[in-house]
C-alpha cells in the first residue's frame, strides 16, 4: 500500500527522535523541558500567560496522534506570539504546520494586514490546522501551501518578502531551507529555528543520528555566518533566534 504524504513526512521529521526521545526522558523530565528542573519548569509555566480553551482543545486533539511530541509546548506558543506581536511583519512564514499550534500562535500575533504562509506536506494534519484557524478566527491570515516546503520555497521570487520565519520541519534539511529563506528575508528580518538541541545530543563528541548530525552543522553555519546575528535560548528542545543584518559584520 502506498503511503500517504503524511506517512512519509512522519519517517523523515521523526528520524530517530524516539531514541532521543527515550535518553532525555529518563530522569523523568517531560520532553519540552530536559534542560529545567521540574521545579523550575513548572514555576515558569505557572507565572506565564496561560493557552486559551481554543489552543488547549488543538493540544487535546493532537496529544492522541503518535506524532504529538512534535507540535510546540504552550510556553513556546506564547512566546512566538509575543515576538511575533513585537516584530510586526507583514509578511510570515512557517515551515512545518503539523496541525497548526504555532501557525495559529504566529497569526495572533500578526498587525492589521500581516499575512503568514505555511509550508507543509499533509493534508491530514494540516486539516486539523483549518479548523482551529478557523475557530480562532485567523484564517483569513494563513495562507497554507501543500508540497515539500524547499519546492514551495523556490518557487517564491528571489527577493525580500519576510520580516519573520519559523523553521520547525524535517531537521535534516534545516541547511537547505535557510539557505532558501534567506535572500527571501527583509533586512532585520528575524528567523526562528527550533530544536537546535535535540533533547541535548548536539553536546555529545558523536552521533549516527541523521538529524543530530544535521542540527550540529546547522548550527556551527549559523555561528559563523556574518551576515546574521544569533541567539540561542533553551526554551522546549531549543530555539535559535537569527536576525539578518543590513550588512555583514565585520570580523573581530
Amino acid at each position: 500500500m502506498a503511503k500517504s504524504p503524511a506517512q512519509k513526512i512522519r519517517e523523515v521529521a521523526t528520524t530517530g527522535v524516539g531514541t532521543l526521545r527515550r535518553e532525555g526522558a529518563k530522569n523523568g523530565k517531560g520532553l519540552k523541558s530536559a534542560y529545567l528542573a521540574d521545579p523550575i519548569h513548572s514555576y515558569l509555566t505557572e507565572h506565564s500567560s496561560p493557552p486559551d480553551p481554543i489552543l488547549d482543545a488543538l493540544s487535546a486533539v493532537t496529544a492522541t496522534l503518535p506524532e504529538a511530541e512534535m507540535q510546540v509546548p504552550a510556553e513556546q506558543g506564547t512566546f512566538l506570539t509575543i515576538l511575533t506581536a513585537s516584530i510586526a511583519p507583514r509578511r510570515a512564514v512557517e515551515i512545518g504546520t503539523f496541525t497548526g499550534y504555532s501557525a495559529l500562535c504566529i497569526a495572533r500575533g500578526l498587525p492589521p494586514g500581516g499575512r503568514l504562509l505555511c509550508l507543509d506536506i499533509s493534508a491530514e494534519w494540516t486539516s486539523i490546522a483549518r479548523q482551529y484557524w478557523a475557530r480562532a478566527g485567523v484564517s483569513d491570515h494563513i495562507d497554507l501551501a501543500l508540497g515539500p516546503a524547499a519546492d514551495s520555497l523556490g518557487m517564491l521570487p528571489e527577493e525580500p518578502t519576510f520580516d519573520l520565519a519559523f523553521i520547525d520541519a524535517d531537521k535534516t534539511s534545516y541547511r537547505r531551507y535557510y539557505e532558501l529563506l534567506f535572500p527571501r528575508m527583509n533586512p532585520n528580518g528575524v528567523i526562528i529555528v527550533d530544536n537546535v538541541l535535540q533533547y541535548g545530543h548536539v553536546v555529545r563528541s558523536h552521533s549516527d543520528n541523521p538529524a543530530v548530525v544535521a542540527v550540529k552543522q546547522f548550527n556551527e553555519l549559523l555561528a559563523g555566518d556574518s551576515r546574521v546575528q544569533v541567539v540561542m535560548l533553551p526554551i522546549a528542545d531549543g530555539l535559535t533566534i537569527v536576525r539578518k543584518l543590513p550588512s555583514p559584520r565585520t570580523p573581530v
